[in-house]
């Protein structure tokens, strides 16, 4: 089945525009969910919805929404209320500015999507904006309205086309002042060690280096629990922990034990598989209604 856009529009800068739509670059791999289910008869729990002081069961349909603003106060909205605060859903995704790819930290960048040409006209025009963007090495920074929210998106050169990020405001990230200690003064031989040590671990990124390990033991436990077998979770075993106390005999061992690895016949060399392989793009681095309040019976 092919893949449906979750957004469908223009992409404009100044009078330049085309039709483009947004896919989801993420999809749902199966992942691996439990229901709560009661051991006694094997059926599945089902979750009913009660009044907090009444205990008495509700139908959701008739429930409303509603914004606490002091403890168990709340604020009852209608759906005209909802409404009246929604920004217009554009078709037109607007090219606000360019910024250097660099200046936006990975830690801003939210959901991925890919926006590609929708249709065949204007395929042109969208291979032109893709090229300048390409060779600036620049990101597009826009806005589109996805599931009723506007959201602020990076556009940027990936493979044949662009990619899209949502990306998070400042006030959706924590403050990390206080986190980190101030720099202090550092041994120029370790740091030399430490530089090594990186080099020599280089090498090319697979996705397999991003593989979640606990899902695919979970998966191998649920197969052979389906056939009726048993499965040893020790086949895999874990980095044993250590206590380092002293850095530099640790650095310099780490070096040996790369050597020793590197010289064995047949070693591959990471710098060699890095050459080896081209490297892919690079991610950049209203009005209200009267106040209507409900107060829980104490």
């Amino acid at each position: 089945m092919a893949q449906r856009p979750v957004w469908r529009g223009h992409l404009r800068l100044a009078l330049v525009s085309c039709p483009v739509a947004l896919f989801s670059a993420k999809h749902d791999r199966s992942s691996i969910k439990f229901n709560l289910i009661n051991p006694e008869t094997g059926n599945r729990i089902r979750m009913l919805s009660v009044d907090a002081e009444t205990e008495k069961p509700v139908e959701r349909r008739n429930l409303v929404k509603g914004y606490e603003f002091r403890k168990d106060t709340y604020l009852l909205l209608t759906n005209e209320d909802l409404e009246s605060v929604k920004v217009e859903s554009s078709e037109v995704m607007n090219v606000e500015k360019f910024v250097d790819g660099g200046s936006i930290d990975p830690l801003y960048y939210d959901t991925g999507y890919y926006l590609a040409p929708d249709g065949t006209a204007g395929r042109d025009v969208y291979q032109i904006l893709r090229e300048a963007i390409g060779r600036t090495g620049r990101v597009a920074l826009s806005r589109v309205v996805i599931g009723q929210r506007e959201r602020v998106v990076a556009l940027r050169l990936f493979e044949k086309g662009l990619a899209a990020h949502t990306l998070y405001e400042q006030r959706d990230l924590n403050d990390a002042s206080g986190l980190f200690d101030d720099p202090v003064p550092v041994d120029e031989e370790m740091v030399k060690l430490a530089t090594q040590l990186v080099d020599r671990q280089t090498a090319a990124y697979e996705p397999s280096d991003i593989e979640d390990r606990y899902e695919t033991r979970l998966r191998a436990m649920l197969d052979a629990k389906l056939k009726g077998e048993g499965i040893n979770l020790d086949a895999v075993p874990e980095a044993p922990a250590t206590n380092v106390i002293d850095l530099m005999a640790a650095l310099r061992k780490s070096l040996s034990e790369t050597e020793s690895v590197a010289s064995k016949p047949g070693a591959a060399k990471p710098g060699a598989a890095a050459a080896a392989k081209p490297a892919k793009s690079p991610a950049a681095k209203s009005p209200t209604a009267p106040a209507k309040t409900r107060k829980r019976a104490s």
